[in-house]
């Protein structure tokens, strides 16, 4: 498992790198391929490469992905390397030694029969371009599993996963020489400064319509800020990206109708939104039936109790579940620092997990 996992962190597969993420998911499809012993099916939508397998008449879809969020290069400063238990490198946790456990665990039963496997090259971004295609997949089965890590150190199940919205608030005004007469434009990064502001003001808003849902309180984050073209010149033009985490689509719903309700402070200036509901909330009841299984599964097999987790991220396990069908998230790797220079996997807890899913796998196929 460890040569596997060293072969797909060393294909680095940054999001935005379409030809690094062609390149992954051939490395991915020859795992798949020698472990399952049948090749995928290549699925290249929008540029963007993805893969899956299916046997028979699926009733269990399991779900990764090969992209990350690693700049090409990143191998340079965090090498592939294995000492005191942990495996390191870029995407190592999130999600490769998923895949490999996913591999290696549907490849431990006698046959693949009734299994779908869809391998993604963008949930990083979104997966934009694969979401039909897991919501396709997803229909008619009795379980989706989804490789994400776990959500902590101890190896805690993913149960329920807040939905997300994406805005992009544009603020267009007037240039005008800022020297001069500044007193002509229309200034878009204080109309922008405003906006930040209000954005961040909206959270109590959020807080309130809350509907005392397992997952809390929605967040809603003023992100991403750019504004002007030239030092001495009176910006025209601001943008401002928004992050929103929501428990319900109820909320998702009342959020949306407060961002898309912002106007403008700035005499002239005008608000442009876009953007909107991304991916809808997972809440418990998708995973507790699942979640009791593995819970019994694992105490079959000597394994310490399983705890299940909810958390603000969200996954292709949203997608999933919103189709109707029962998701159990968080069963990858062990480890921490998701997306950080920290990023881990536990090497001790690969062979259990992938035994766990196996057995998932096993129980609810039939």
């Amino acid at each position: 498992m460890l040569t596997d996992l060293e072969a797909l962190v060393r294909c680095e597969s940054f999001s935005a790198d379409l030809a690094a993420v062609a390149r992954s998911a051939e490395v991915v499809a020859a795992l798949g391929e020698r472990l399952l012993g049948a090749a995928p099916q290549r699925i290249v939508i929008g540029g963007v490469s993805h893969l899956r397998w299916s046997f028979g008449t699926p009733k269990v879809l399991l779900v990764g992905h090969h992209d990350t969020v690693w700049p090409m290069g990143s191998l340079r400063n965090r090498p592939w390397t294995v000492a005191d238990g942990r495996a390191r490198g870029p995407g190592v946790l999130d999600m490769k030694a998923g895949l490999v456990q996913m591999f290696h665990a549907l490849a431990s039963l006698p046959s693949p029969e009734g299994v779908s496997v869809v391998v993604n090259g963008d949930e990083e971004v979104g997966s934009t371009t694969s979401r039909q295609l897991i919501e396709q997949s997803a229909q008619g089965c009795a379980a989706a599993f989804v490789l994400e890590a776990s959500a902590d150190e101890g190896g805690a199940l993913k149960t329920a996963r807040k939905g997300t919205s994406r805005y992009e608030i544009v603020v267009h005004g007037k240039a005008a020489h800022a020297g001069q007469e500044p007193g002509k434009g229309v200034n878009a990064t204080v109309e922008a400064a405003h906006q930040v502001l209000s954005v961040a003001g909206l959270g109590a808003s959020a807080a309130a319509a809350e509907d005392g849902h397992a997952l809390g309180a929605a967040t809603i984050t003023p992100t991403l800020l750019s504004s002007g073209t030239a030092r001495n010149t009176v910006p025209a033009l601001a943008r401002l990206a928004i992050d929103v985490r929501v428990p319900s689509t109820a909320v998702q719903e009342t959020i949306d109708a407060l961002v898309r309700g912002m106007t403008p402070r700035t005499p002239g200036a005008r608000l442009e939104v876009r953007g909107g509901g991304q991916r809808p909330p997972m809440g418990p009841d998708s995973s507790a039936a699942l979640f009791a299984l593995a819970s019994r599964i694992a105490a079959e097999q000597g394994q310490e109790p399983l705890r299940g987790a909810c958390v603000g991220g969200a996954s292709d396990a949203n997608y999933t579940a919103a189709t109707g069908c029962p998701t159990l998230d968080g069963l990858g790797a062990v480890g921490a620092g998701a997306h950080a220079d920290s990023e881990y996997v536990d090497i001790t807890r690969m062979v259990p997990r992938a035994g766990l899913l196996a057995e998932l796998i096993a129980r609810t196929r039939t």
